[in-house]
């Protein structure tokens, strides 16, 4: 959420920033419930006032006639409270001042590739074929059990993943965060509190209408709220963790080869790390969580490009978003495996979020990014590292978790 005070003073940047998003937004309408708001609400003041004067002198007629006016100002007042308070929730975070303005993905920009991607001298299979080769992938029996796009990783395969996870927290962990396994379900308040059910995001969540909550679709959305209410000190910050747990994601409008084996799929686990920073440290908090992400993908070997998301791929929370695509040779194209974002105070506002600087309260500036969203590392690590008899080599990083160096085919 804005501050109200931000939108009064810069009604026409909000609106175009809004726009830039693809989301339109009627800020004279909003304003003008604003000024009768506040109207209102001095109105209100005015009376409490004089009602108090009226007890004070021990006039109860006129303390009967006051109460009457009191009460009908009050709940026109509530009335366009909650009016205002709605209509600010669907205004989204605007991007920050260095994001490129675009349409969609088509406009977001390459920042940089590190690394070269490997030329085969033998024809390069796709993971699923390596996978089920390899008896650590199975989406048909998954498919029985549980419908399309989910899957069973077995043997090494659920090895590779577990092996991934604990590089994540043994590097985190040096860095200072601070592990935490938060809950898959939350309240629905809470998911639109932080804003993922606006834009349409909500076609892609999971919900149980019978208890009112949803299911997580990345464990930021169960560690954000984790200081909801709170109030930090200064010295605390910055303050971050590193949590793993399932996800889940409808994935509509999916098609294609996405659908394809484990790429896009319904259900998966994944290493997210989340940062609450002061005022205006956010931006240097963004570039180290972005080399963070870039580090685990040194650490494989794995070719990559960063991309800037442009604002029309930006999503309604985020005010900077960092993708990292790794290689995939299957597809001879770079694919999406992290993102990290910064939505700077707009979550906190929302959720009530603040620390100490001071005398002073400010709300906290939050940042989110994925170490490892399981199935996208396993892809890359098994497309990049399979070899001409179908043995895919473990990187090296990863073999004091496995206790082997190749994984090779079932006879």
């Amino acid at each position: 959420m804005l501050d109200i005070k931000y939108i009064r003073e810069h009604p026409q940047e909000v609106e175009i920033a809004a726009k830039n998003k693809g989301v339109a937004v009627h800020i004279g309408h909003l304003l003008e419930i604003d000024r009768k708001l506040r109207e209102i609400a001095a109105e209100v003041q005015k009376l409490q006032e004089e009602k108090n004067v009226a007890a004070k002198n021990r006039d109860i007629e006129k303390g009967k006639e006051i109460k009457t006016q009191l009460d009908s100002k009050e709940a026109a007042r509530n009335s366009l409270k909650n009016e205002l308070d709605t209509i600010m929730l669907t205004i989204p975070n605007p991007a920050k001042s260095d994001v490129k303005v675009g349409k969609d993905d088509s406009e977001n920009e390459v920042l940089r590739k590190v690394g070269t991607p490997r030329i085969f001298d033998f024809p390069a299979k796709d993971h699923l074929e390596l996978g089920e080769a390899l008896d650590i992938i199975d989406v048909k029996k998954a498919a029985e059990i549980s419908g399309s796009r989910f899957n069973y990783l077995k043997g090494d395969g659920a090895l590779l993943e577990f092996a991934l996870r604990q590089l994540a927290f043994d590097t985190l962990l040096k860095e200072g965060f601070i592990p935490v396994v938060p809950p898959t379900l939350i309240k629905k308040e809470i998911m639109d509190g932080l804003g993922y059910t606006a834009m349409g995001e909500a076609e892609n969540i999971y919900g149980i209408a019978q208890d009112d909550l949803y299911l997580v679709g990345t464990a930021e959305q169960s560690i954000v709220p984790l200081h909801m209410n709170d109030t930090l000190k200064l010295e605390e910050l910055p303050k971050r963790y590193v949590g793993f747990s399932s996800s889940f994601r409808r994935e509509s409008g999916s098609y294609g080869k996405d659908t394809k084996g484990i790429f896009r799929v319904h259900q998966f686990n994944k290493v997210e790390m989340v940062s609450f920073v002061a005022e205006g440290e956010d931006d240097k908090e963004h570039e180290y969580l972005l080399s963070l992400e870039e580090k685990f993908f040194q650490m494989l070997n794995i070719p990559y490009q960063v991309v800037g998301i442009c604002t029309g791929d930006l999503g309604f929370n985020a005010a900077r978003k960092y993708d990292i695509e790794a290689w995939i040779p299957s597809q001879e194209r770079y694919r999406e495996v992290t993102s990290t974002s910064t939505v700077t105070d707009f979550q906190s506002r929302r959720l009530n979020m603040k620390y100490t600087d001071g005398k002073e309260k400010k709300y906290l500036q939050v940042l989110n990014g994925t170490a490892f969203s399981m199935n996208r590392p396993i892809i890359a690590i098994l497309e990049n590292y399979q070899q001409a008899d179908g043995i895919v080599l473990i990187p090296e990083v990863l073999q004091q978790y496995i206790g082997k160096a190749k994984i090779s085919p079932k006879i």
